[in-house]
């Protein structure tokens, strides 16, 4: 080993080719972690135990110009769910007792069906705070 790859300080010696080796397979390895977190945030959820009847999407066209998409899952079991994104988040809404429409409800979001019409809710926002999404009207097909 010739001199410039070792460095002697406080009576300790360093082998830079050794440490850069190691940085190397730890990076390596952080990056393969990081490939596999990455693709399993990609697979799709799949509960086993509760089979698909029927999935609809339908486009939102909202009162300020902006559009969402909806996937719709109904379950064999007669339980349903909305999937959507909210501030860059994709949530899935799950269905709950409403006096009208479809309700569906995830974090601290409700997404409110009646008919075509829809509205998305901040429920952490003042009670005076108009809805995140307003006067959505679904899409003719």
């Amino acid at each position: 080993m010739r001199r410039s790859d070792r460095s002697v300080i406080a009576g300790a010696r360093i082998d830079f080719e050794t440490i850069a080796n190691r940085m190397m397979k730890k990076t390596l390895a952080l990056m393969l972690a990081s490939l596999v977190a990455q693709s399993a945030l990609a697979m799709p959820l799949t509960v086993p135990q509760i089979q698909t009847a029927s999935t609809q999407t339908t486009r939102y066209d909202c009162k300020d110009g902006k559009s969402v998409s909806v996937q719709y899952t109904n379950t064999r079991n007669r339980q349903s769910f909305a999937a959507l994104t909210v501030d860059g988040r994709k949530l899935l809404f799950v269905n709950v007792i409403a006096g009208s429409g479809a309700k569906y409800v995830a974090d601290q979001y409700t997404w409110w069906t009646k008919g075509p019409q829809a509205n998305l809710y901040d429920e952490m926002a003042a009670k005076d705070s108009p809805p995140l999404l307003e006067d959505c009207e679904a899409r003719k097909k």
